[in-house]
């Protein structure tokens, strides 16, 4: 079968963009992550699955890029996407399916996989811990590394609410550059992803920053939770990621039958900064699920 796109239309009525490419027996559903953010930066997995038998899918979430994006934040919650992803599942008739998820796309699959796991056959969380405090906690703890004068600088100017501040968005960057993709210069993938990124839906789940989460997941967690997702689960981190690697290797602990692996060279886009490692997990991962058919 040829590539495909498909255009889902959703029980509200909405549009969400979908595209297959390849064929075989293992299939991949990919959750983008932002929130709000685009397919376009998971497409290195084009290359991946070439020859080995594996069929993905792409999909630009509800506010995203290539789907409707209603100018309407009650939309963006976490029950509200995981239907949608039920819903693209569905219009592609994947069960025995594997769920992969990076960054808030990781926090999506985990929260549909305690809804739905009965139609997976394995999870693939990528550079997502599973308690924001643990998070916000960590990316501070990063920033508070840099200089001190651009330390001070970032929390006055966000405390002015002022970041539209060229300076700041400068340091911003170059803290994204060691934690978020150590690739120089970022991937055009990268690039396009960050730049079709939906503000609403980024503000309303995440909030104006990274630093300070003011938006509805600022008290999301899913540990006490990760017991009841029983199917394999892979957790992919990297060493140098915005996501503490060390929450990602406890949290193997947490589920019935997971493994963590932190790319040695990676950071949240282990994706493009240690590739052959990410991809390397992935595929030792998909073969032994595979095997225990």
């Amino acid at each position: 079968m040829v590539d495909q796109s498909k255009i889902v239309t959703l029980s509200d009525g909405y549009h969400v963009w979908t595209r297959k490419e390849g064929e075989g027996p293992i299939k991949i559903l990919l959750l983008h992550g932002g929130p709000g953010m685009t397919h376009e930066y998971l497409e290195p997995f084009s290359d991946f699955i070439k020859g080995k038998g594996i069929e993905i899918i792409y999909y630009d979430q509800l506010g995203s890029y290539n789907s409707d994006q209603p100018d309407d934040a009650s939309l963006w919650n976490i029950p509200r996407f995981c239907e949608e992803v039920e819903e693209v599942r569905k219009a592609w008739g994947l069960d025995n399916f594997y769920l992969y998820g990076q960054s808030w796309g990781g926090m999506l699959a985990m929260e549909y996989a305690t809804r739905y796991q009965e139609h997976l056959k394995a999870l693939i969380d990528s550079n997502m811990v599973d308690d924001m405090d643990d998070y916000a906690s960590y990316v501070n703890k990063l920033r508070d590394s840099m200089d001190p004068e651009d330390v001070s600088y970032m929390k006055k100017i966000e405390a002015e609410d002022k970041l539209d501040d060229p300076h700041y968005n400068d340091l911003v960057m170059k803290l994204y550059h060691s934690c978020i993709c150590r690739v120089n210069p970022w991937p055009d993938a990268v690039n396009r992803s960050f730049e079709h990124t939906n503000e609403q839906v980024y503000v309303t789940l995440q909030g104006p920053t990274e630093f300070t989460i003011t938006g509805s997941l600022g008290k999301w967690s899913i540990r006490d939770r990760l017991k009841d997702i029983k199917v394999p689960t892979l957790l992919l981190g990297g060493k140098y990621d915005s996501m503490n690697p060390d929450v990602i290797k406890d949290m193997a602990g947490r589920f019935p039958n997971a493994t963590a692996h932190i790319c040695p060279k990676g950071s949240h886009f282990s994706i493009f900064d240690d590739a052959e490692d990410y991809f390397g997990a992935i595929e030792s991962f998909l073969n032994k699920v595979q095997k225990t058919d």
